[in-house]
């Protein structure tokens, strides 16, 4: 089981985090300032765990190393979409609900409770850093399955980056490369990656880190992903409608057969 006291400094560290992003959002008046702390925060837990953590192996410099990978190009990626774009919808929308007041009211509606979900999700981190057991098949199976989700995060961001920043696009349903094959490419990467790092801690003992995938799947699928972003882009674009029919939500699979029909510029 985890080791209580570099388990509880990881989340120490995460709230401290959380707690100066709330300063700045507060400052800027936007509180998407969180989405490109996201990675961040299992970055800093992962760094606490390895400095606190008395004996490590060579399977705990590999999961932080992949780790900085993830955390650094998602943090930069998140960034600068948002940049000039001011607060996101999803947050206007919880300000809105929650004024007077939310400008104190989303250190723990937004920031705190962001550094919890985090602080749960990243027990395969610590499970995989802790118990030095040799490195072995399972671990090989780990680092190929985070190098495919890893490149499908990669990808798919950058594919939609770029067909988005084309003038002649607007207005038109990105269903190109990836998005061609799942409506939501990137987080499907996203879980492969987690389910990586949970084979990590598996390798290493950890199987009660099992949690963390699981939640991180039901958060990309249920909470804060699939649904909450397609929960009325059909009555906003009805050209997404067409591009439902025929693309998998999740896990990429070959087009079906749709009616035709317009583009809704996701």
């Amino acid at each position: 089981m985890p080791d209580l006291f570099v388990y509880g400094s990881g989340l120490a560290a995460a709230l401290v985090l959380g707690i100066c992003g709330w300063g700045a959002s507060v400052i800027a008046r936007d509180v998407s300032i969180v989405d490109a702390l996201w990675s961040l925060f299992f970055l800093l837990m992962g760094l606490v765990y390895m400095l606190l953590i008395p004996e490590t192996g060579p399977r705990a410099l590999l999961v932080f190393v992949l780790l900085t990978l993830w955390a650094v190009r998602l943090s930069l990626h998140i960034s600068r979409r948002n940049q000039g774009q001011g607060e996101d919808r999803r947050y206007r929308a919880i300000r809105a609900d929650n004024d007077p007041g939310f400008w104190w009211k989303s250190l723990y509606l937004v920031f705190g409770l962001q550094a919890i979900l985090a602080w749960v999700i990243s027990l395969p981190l610590l499970g995989a850093m802790a118990l030095p057991a040799p490195l072995g098949w399972l671990d090989a199976l780990a680092l190929a399955l985070w190098c495919l989700g890893f490149a499908f995060e990669a990808l798919a961001d950058r594919q939609l980056a770029v067909f988005k920043a084309a003038p002649e696009n607007a207005g038109q349903v990105m269903d190109r490369g990836l998005w061609r094959y799942s409506r939501h490419p990137n987080y499907f990467g996203e879980a492969c990656i987690w389910w990586a790092f949970y084979l990590f801690a598996l390798a290493a003992g950890a199987w009660w880190a099992l949690i963390a995938p699981l939640l991180m799947t039901i958060l990309l699928l249920r909470v804060s992903g699939v649904a909450l972003l397609e929960r009325d882009i059909g009555e906003r674009r009805p050209g997404y409608r067409d591009y439902v029919a025929r693309t998998n939500a999740f896990i990429p699979g070959p087009p079906r057969r749709a009616p035709a029909g317009g583009g809704d510029g996701r």
